[in-house]
């Protein structure tokens, strides 16, 4: 239950910051992906396996609405995943087609110019939130965003909170792939991670997979006439 003043740092003092948004609104699930810090993206706090999922997938894909919350600063609500219009996301509109979400609401965590990362809320029953509930979880997002950057960027580094560190290490892994390709490729970083994403989605791998295997050394982008080998598990 929420402390009675119903502020994120009460309810997450000896919790997660998903717990403020299931105790207020008419959610499913919830999941918390914080950008910056020790590495460039992570996902904090998942409230079940669902939310981790959506999550993976559009970090995974590349699209879906938790790119356009980022890129656009504002919610993105998507009331029934069926009917996606006018928001183009055919990969991930195809996998979510094999999820149980019916309905997704995105809020970007931020400060000023200072962009934090995002909450992804999603539903299994589609439908809208009310005005009430909209200006709920925008007041919570907000509320979020200072929670991280107090104890999270100000605080407690994020490599060195214990909190979440291990959140933090779950995609390390894929940031230093991610620096490996683009050696290999003489890409940009974000090319690199384009190319990472391309190669998981067409042999039906998770991002965190195809990284596992560019550590490991089964998988190079090197160029073919490079002698550290091709494209492609060896």
């Amino acid at each position: 239950m929420a402390d009675s003043d119903g502020s994120p740092d009460a309810q997450t003092e000896n919790g997660d910051l998903c717990s403020a948004f299931l105790n207020q609104l008419p959610v499913t699930g919830v999941a918390v992906s914080m950008f910056g810090g020790a590495a460039s993206e992570t996902l904090v706090c998942a409230s079940d396996t669902l939310a981790a999922r959506l999550d993976e997938l559009q970090f995974d894909l590349g699209e879906g609405p938790r790119w356009d919350a980022l890129q656009t600063r504002l919610p993105v609500l998507v009331p029934d995943v069926r009917q996606t219009h006018p928001y183009v996301w055919p990969v991930f509109t195809k996998a979510l087609m094999g999820t149980e979400a019916a309905a997704l609401f995105v809020f970007p965590l931020t400060l000023g110019a200072l962009d934090l990362g995002v909450v992804e809320l999603h539903h299994t029953q589609p439908g809208n939130l009310s005005q009430t509930d909209l200006s709920t979880a925008a007041k919570l997002a907000g509320q979020t965003a200072w929670h991280l950057l107090r104890r999270v960027l100000v605080v407690n580094p994020a490599d060195k909170d214990p909190a979440v560190e291990a959140a933090l290490m779950s995609r390390r892994e894929i940031h230093q792939a991610t620096g490996m390709v683009l050696a290999q490729a003489g890409a940009t970083a974000a090319d690199a991670l384009l190319l990472l994403r391309a190669h998981a989605f067409a042999n039906g791998l998770t991002l965190r997979e195809t990284a596992d295997a560019v550590l490991q050394g089964q998988l190079s982008f090197a160029p073919r006439n490079d002698t550290r080998g091709n494209p492609g598990l060896r």
